[in-house]
């Protein structure tokens, strides 16, 4: 019998919430026995190469191309879950959400104190993905079926999660793996 896949991925964010899922530590090699990674940074998958019972996606959605791989992933995972407060919410990459897309680029190519552009021009090479208007929790591009919380969510919790789900167990995730003190 085939192993279930897992898909992974990481959108605007600091790729934080795949270190926690590394920080399962020796746990790892279980997951290895009841899953097989399909496209991820864990094995440098580029494409999907089948379907996927679980899709993991830290980040929220600031450019098309982030738009784009979160569609992918909803069409090709069976669960898709925000992991982390970027994809659940947004995170440090919203807060530019308050401030003009157009102010902030101008800020980041043209009027910037260490800025040095002697052309004067903000890129917009069509090779670099469109930056959105603000940045978006994932949920609001597609629909998410669970939510992991926390920056990043503890190696626990998504060890928690991903066994549940992987043996048709409901998800609960009690307070201690979750509580911030």
């Amino acid at each position: 019998m085939a192993k279930p896949r897992i898909a992974t991925a990481s959108l605007a964010g600091c790729f934080g919430c795949h270190m926690s899922v590394l920080d399962i530590d020796e746990r790892i090699l279980d997951l290895i026995e009841l899953v097989e990674f399909d496209k991820s940074p864990i094995n440098d998958f580029k494409k999907f190469t089948g379907r996927c019972a679980i899709g993991l996606i830290e980040g929220g959605c600031c450019n098309a191309e982030n738009v784009h791989v979160l569609q992918e992933f909803r069409a090709n995972c069976d669960i898709l879950i925000s992991l982390g407060e970027c994809a659940i919410c947004g995170g440090i990459p919203a807060m530019r959400n308050t401030i003009p897309l157009r102010e902030c680029l101008e800020e980041a190519y043209l009027h910037g104190p260490t800025v040095h552009n002697p052309r004067g021009r903000i890129p917009d090479d069509p090779e670099i993905p469109r930056l959105l208007n603000r940045v978006y929790p994932c949920h609001e591009v597609v629909k998410v079926d669970y939510y992991i919380q926390g920056c990043p969510p503890p190696a626990d919790a998504i060890w928690a999660a991903l066994t549940a789900l992987l043996s048709n167990k409901p998800m609960e995730l009690p307070y201690e793996l979750l509580k911030y003190d």
